[in-house]
């Protein structure tokens, strides 16, 4: 039991710094940094782009490390390269050196978290895998949440943000010290290169409902990311809150949201996969029209947000387990596999949105989004896997 807890402390800690400060850490803090460092329009969108490309590499790498060296190696390069890019970004006047930063710790999204995948598979015993699954991947919401509140005390308080980012960089540290003793523990991997073999099995029709749901999402939740503040501002923001504030609001409900997935592995074993995912499909849905028709609403924003946030958090923990439960010798490779087609969303579906929304509007672009996610949902079927 010791070994589950300290495997699933730092896996939350791992993500939470991950995919909060060092992957959405950018987009929450543009409006500093676009005066801070004289971003334009178009830089700003280079550089997030550039952070994107580095996560994709990152997933590549990810799964290389993790057939060679097991799950250690990647986690602490992930961790690592957040550390060393968020000092780089807190420390720099320089824009390229702040790009640079901003590229270097958007890796470690893609580095530490399939890896635990590996670990949970050798470490724990089968039963716990779900669960510890479900927290490792929820780790998010946290980072999400909390690189939200200091977001908005940045822009609403005007506390200074290299130091918050600094400190963000001593959290990163002192995660892959931390895993560095954790997963140092555990029995040495064996050395199992990816063949043909291996890779013709994740194309195996088991997994191809799982593919399908990610791409889906992929797309929907690249739109929210990518638009949601657009469409608060459209709306004409939030009453009694300056423009700035709006984003950091969204993200801080985005965070509380996601909580919800620490019970994705119980919710599962309770009611099955099939309603599970077309429950969170109809959640996508709810989210989406919410922000369409009341992004100038508080209530409307927060219910949004919160919603969005449970369906990335649940699905995230989903993917997970399922892949653990598929592949469970090459469970770290399918995982990666999954966050790869929901990258590979992430990346069309802005594409799409912004030439849908240049023809009509943005509130099309959500309603059309939402119609994505309940078709999805409904055309859903879990009995292959």
């Amino acid at each position: 039991m010791g070994k589950t807890v300290a495997i699933a402390a730092g896996g939350a800690l791992c993500t939470a710094i991950a995919f909060g400060p060092a992957r959405m850490g950018y987009g929450l803090f543009l409006p500093t940094f676009r005066d801070a460092f004289s971003l334009s329009t178009a830089q700003a969108g280079l550089i997030a782009s550039s952070a994107f490309g580095a996560f994709f590499l990152a997933l590549l790498v990810s799964a290389h490390c993790v057939t060679r060296y097991g799950s250690r190696v990647p986690v602490c390069l992930g961790s690592a390269a957040a550390a060393i890019g968020m000092a780089l970004v807190a420390g720099t006047q320089d824009a390229r050196l702040f790009t640079a930063g901003i590229v270097l710790a958007a890796t470690s999204a893609g580095l530490c978290w399939s890896p635990f995948n590996d670990a949970v598979g050798r470490a724990i015993v089968e039963k716990w895998h779900g669960r510890v699954l479900s927290v490792v991947s929820t780790g998010t919401t946290f980072g999400i949440a909390g690189a939200g509140i200091l977001a908005l005390a940045v822009a609403m308080l005007a506390w200074d943000w290299r130091t918050i980012w600094f400190g963000f960089a001593a959290l990163a540290l002192a995660c892959a010290l931390y895993n560095l003793a954790v997963l140092g523990r555990l029995p040495r991997a064996t050395a199992s290169p990816l063949d043909r073999d291996k890779l013709r099995r994740l194309l195996n029709r088991a997994i191809r409902p799982i593919y399908w749901i990610a791409v889906s999402f992929g797309v929907t939740n690249g739109i929210y990311l990518s638009f949601a503040t657009d469409q608060i501002e459209s709306a004409g923001g939030l009453a009694g809150l300056q423009a700035d504030g709006a984003g950091a609001i969204l993200f801080i409900a985005f965070g509380v949201g996601g909580v919800v997935g620490l019970w994705t592995a119980d919710v599962e074993r309770r009611i099955g996969l099939r309603r599970l995912v077309q429950g969170v499909f109809l959640c996508s849905a709810a989210s989406l029209l919410a922000l369409a028709f009341g992004a100038s609403s508080w209530a409307g924003l927060i219910v949004s947000a919160a919603l969005q946030g449970l369906c990335l958090m649940s699905l995230s923990a989903l993917f997970s387990f399922i892949s653990q439960r598929l592949y469970p010798d090459i469970s770290s490779v399918s995982f990666t596999a999954v966050l790869t087609v929901y990258a590979l969303g992430n990346v069309v579906g802005p594409a799409l949105a912004g030439y849908l929304a240049s023809a009509t509007s943005l509130m099309i672009v959500f309603i059309s989004a939402a119609v994505l996610s309940l078709v999805t949902g409904v055309l859903f079927r879990a009995r292959h896997t």
